[in-house]
């Protein structure tokens, strides 16, 4: 027996970046718009697996079959012992009877074993290319995305098309296999029997048609108000702090009842209308039976239309078989339609332009530290931020950045990382436009040191060692020491050892801000972003900040945004912003001189602390 037939779900290990983009290049023109795009889409996935997909169909061609001989069978024995009341040959009849429906068994579960395998390992390398892609979406995506409702298409749209490739996908090949059989047997036997079977044919059709047109709007509303609910939940969970210093649990109450009324509306008339698709295909199953009975009787009473009881019992068995691919469509649709719509909001996500280098930009080995902005302007969301800015900055110089908020400091930061593209302008590194610079390599040359700084659930030596993973333990521990964190860590229970909460729930605000200076200083960059670094920290640990950072920043060049004047004033150079451009720059002491913002600021500040 092959590997794949006894692991169904090992992953084929192929190069998942050549992969991802062999997918886009070939999907380009397979958009999620509508359930046959959404359809196509997912079996470019399936299609990788056209091997064993032939040997699922050969398992459906076979399981239908056999599910056709067995009522076949019974007829004959009806008509050929029962009512000739001959029981010669029929203990052969039984055998092959029981070893049909024995095989049936077998065809029908390694149909099953094999199709959950594949549906498992698309279901894989779909959920593999979403998580890839939005690893390499810009982060401007994000800055207009709850992430709970992203969250929401990783896993409950994801798990919706994991279900449906699990068991819709089989009833639906075996239905459409059957009833193919069924029709071309009941033709043989009855042309008639098989008219009057066919009656009901367009009733189920006018009446999946009028459904369905309905069940589909429903199911993606119902779709889009999870996400929405699921957003809304991550927030507030996320911000219980916030919720409860301001006491506003009844007002959150009472939003989050209104977002879960409309999912709830949504899910009614989505679940109502498709469970009427089963009401109406029993109704016109028991209409059709009771038609071939009352028919078939009747020809059973004239000789010369050839049709006997068996006849009539064969009929009676097949017009249930028969419709059973619309009553399989009709108990998957619910499924069905909720898959698609998952499907759909998935496919939406890795149809996302990716944050990728301009064509032709290269690796750069290394970074002196000369940044110069070049006439740089940048609007977001058509407000402009940044207007017409110019700075030279020399390697290895500090400099920093004041003004109110909304000024256009921490844009800069993120223009420079360049997490966004400028509007106009150049900005250069060494002289080199960062255009021109693969973006992953140019950031492997910064270090950040942000406000809020996040650390991931695990131990605190993997934390730090996310600055560098190839850092050794002694690398991850001298870094700590030049990061005054050696002494707290050494404290906790398990040292370095000790596992962290999920963004470091377990310690305090400056305990995260020293290990995240230890990342920093592991990873040895090149250019040093502090934004805010010392916000929200007591004086002294302030001091021991202070500290580590100025070792972080020695022989680097550094830029800092900061709201407290005294952590800025030692900086090479001061820019002032202003409505998105620069109205003062000097060292503290010119600007001082020039008695304009920053002077009227320090002395605000001086009074406020005095």
């Amino acid at each position: 027996m092959s590997n794949w037939l006894k692991e169904p779900f090992q992953y084929d290990r192929i190069d998942i970046e050549q992969k991802h983009q062999n997918l886009q290049s070939q999907r380009k023109d397979k958009t999620a718009k509508d359930w046959k795009g959404t359809l196509l889409r997912i079996w470019s996935y399936l299609s990788v697996y056209r091997f064993k997909m032939f040997l699922v169909v050969v398992m459906a061609v076979l399981s239908s079959s056999l599910s056709l001989l067995g009522p076949f069978l019974v007829g004959m024995a009806i008509d050929d012992y029962f009512i000739t009341q001959s029981l010669e040959g029929l203990p052969s009849l039984l055998v092959v009877l029981a070893v049909t429906y024995v095989l049936l068994s077998l065809a029908t579960w390694f149909q099953n074993y094999w199709m959950i395998g594949i549906s498992q390992q698309t279901v894989q390398e779909i959920r593999t290319t979403l998580f890839l892609h939005i690893q390499r979406l810009p982060l401007a995506y994000f800055d207009k995305r709850q992430h709970g409702e992203l969250m929401s298409r990783m896993t409950n749209d994801m798990e919706n098309v994991s279900n449906t490739l699990n068991s819709s996908i089989i009833q639906l090949l075996s239905s459409a296999i059957t009833f193919i059989g069924i029709l071309a047997v009941m033709l043989w036997l009855s042309p008639l029997l098989t008219a009057v079977t066919l009656m009901v044919i367009p009733l189920m059709v006018i009446g999946m048609k009028w459904i369905t047109k309905r069940t589909s709007i429903f199911f993606k509303e119902q779709q889009r108000h999870l996400g929405e609910l699921n957003g809304y939940i991550e927030e507030t969970i996320a911000g219980q702090a916030m919720v409860k210093t301001f006491s506003r649990e009844e007002p959150i109450i009472r939003d989050f009842e209104v977002r879960n009324s409309k999912l709830r509306t949504a899910g009614f008339w989505a679940q109502t209308y498709s469970g009427f698709i089963p009401k109406l295909m029993n109704v016109l199953n028991n209409a059709s039976f009771a038609v071939i009975a009352g028919v078939g009787g009747l020809l059973a009473l004239n000789p010369q239309a050839g049709v006997t009881v068996g006849t009539i019992v064969i009929f009676a068995e097949y017009s249930r078989q028969f419709t059973r691919p619309l009553n399989d469509l009709a108990n998957q649709f619910n499924t069905l339609l909720s898959a698609i719509a998952g499907a759909e909001r998935v496919f939406e996500v890795i149809d996302e332009p990716l944050d990728q280098d301009k064509e032709g930009a290269k690796p750069i080995d290394h970074i002196e530290g000369h940044v110069q902005f070049d006439r740089v302007s940048f609007s977001y969301d058509n407000e402009l931020i940044l207007n017409d800015i110019n700075l030279d900055v020399k390697a290895g110089e500090t400099v920093a950045f004041v003004g109110p908020t909304g000024a256009g400091k921490t844009t800069i930061i993120n223009l420079l990382s360049y997490f966004y593209e400028v509007n106009a302008g150049r900005i250069l590194i060494d002289g080199q436009d960062t255009k021109k610079i693969q973006k992953e390599s140019l950031r492997t040359k910064m270090g950040f040191v942000l406000q809020d700084s996040f650390l991931f659930q695990g131990s605190i030596i993997e934390n730090i060692r996310y600055g560098r993973l190839d850092a050794t333990d002694e690398e991850v521990i001298e870094a700590a020491k030049m990061a005054n964190a050696h002494d707290f860590i050494c404290r906790m229970s398990d040292g370095y050892h000790t596992k962290l909460k999920q963004d470091g729930g377990g310690i305090s605000q400056g305990q995260k801000q020293l290990l995240s200076i230890a990342r920093a200083i592991l990873a040895n960059p090149s250019i040093l972003i502090l934004d805010e670094a010392t916000s929200s920290i007591d004086t002294i640990t302030e001091m021991r900040i202070q500290e580590a950072l100025k070792r972080l920043m020695e022989g680097r060049t550094s830029f800092m945004i900061a709201h407290r004047l005294n952590t800025i004033e030692q900086a090479d150079r001061i820019f002032v912003l202003q409505e998105g451009q620069i109205t003062e720059s000097g060292s503290h002491q010119d600007l001082m001189n020039q008695k304009g913002f920053y002077y009227g600021l320090h002395q605000k500040l001086e009074k406020q602390t005095g």
